[in-house]
């Protein structure tokens, strides 16, 4: 059945879990009105434009007892799995800084697009791309306490950044260091996990970004050429399905979703303070 009428969609008794995906401005909204009709709810990243946004998302969700997923679907990448597996194995020691870039080049009249205009998309790049960058580095790093940045727009005619740069950095002095850009013309996926004893390298997310590839460089006592070891995943990309599945998961077991609306609200807080800094 195809409805015109959201409201009608998540307020529906045959309703069980809603999937919002819509533009920034419109995702807490209909979260929040699904959470109060007692559905449980997966909200799409960013979650919402701003961070107090997902406030009323998270009141509704304590009062009717649902649950509530964001989805940061990039964590579900296979090569991130296995990075994750990797990681929580201790094999990488003590982690020092994350590197990443994220980008792609928009098409013919992307400045007209509905993410060009602040009050639907609540900012430009580092909201889109810079989300699921900022995402991942908290998964492995922890919060950010202290936030540098800049958002600045290079080539497309738009009142929002194309390009997002960001300096995060833990309590501990761990370091994230963030590029998201619209300015990359071959688009690009990049992302490095530095600890004292190895590093993992993850490349590609499959289609016009290249093969999905994670390398694991492990530190020799030498201090030498280190040990390698690389998967490749050509296949077609499951980080949805697998996503999904994690969620049903959540609800069949009544645990609290990971990533959940406290992780949109800490990465929607970081993009919001550098939004904030005035341009030097």
């Amino acid at each position: 059945m195809a409805l015109t009428d959201w409201r009608e969609a998540v307020t529906r008794d045959e309703v069980d879990v809603v999937f919002v995906a819509a533009t920034h401005d419109q995702l807490a909204p209909v979260a929040t009105a699904a959470a109060r009709a007692g559905k449980h709810v997966l909200i799409e990243k960013p979650g919402a434009c701003r961070a107090e946004d997902l406030d009323s998302v998270a009141a509704a969700a304590q009062s009717t007892g649902v649950l509530v997923r964001v989805g940061f679907n990039h964590r579900y990448h296979r090569a991130f799995r296995k990075a994750r597996e990797i990681y929580e194995s201790g094999a990488l020691g003590e982690m020092m800084f994350v590197r990443a870039r994220y980008g792609h080049g928009g098409r013919p009249g992307y400045d007209r697009e509905w993410r060009a205009d602040p009050s639907i998309s609540g900012g430009g790049e580092l909201i889109d791309q810079g989300a699921h960058l900022i995402d991942l580095a908290r998964w492995f790093l922890g919060d950010f306490p202290s936030v540098r940045g800049s958002a600045r727009t290079y080539f497309w005619d738009m009142p929002v950044e194309d390009n997002g740069f960001l300096l995060l950095e833990t309590a501990r002095g761990q370091v994230a260091f963030l590029h998201a850009s619209w300015t990359e013309w071959k688009n690009l996926f990049s992302f490095e996990i530095a600890g004292r004893v190895g590093k993992l390298e993850i490349n590609g997310l499959g289609g016009s970004y290249g093969t999905e590839r994670l390398t694991w460089y492990k530190m020799s006592a030498e201090m030498g050429p280190p040990e390698t070891l690389a998967w490749e995943y050509p296949m077609a990309d499951d980080s949805w399905q697998v996503e999904n599945a994690a969620f049903l998961e959540d609800i069949r077991l009544g645990r609290q979703p990971d990533p959940g609306i406290a992780d949109a609200q800490a990465m929607l807080r970081v993009i919001q303070s550098v939004y904030n800094e005035k341009p030097k």
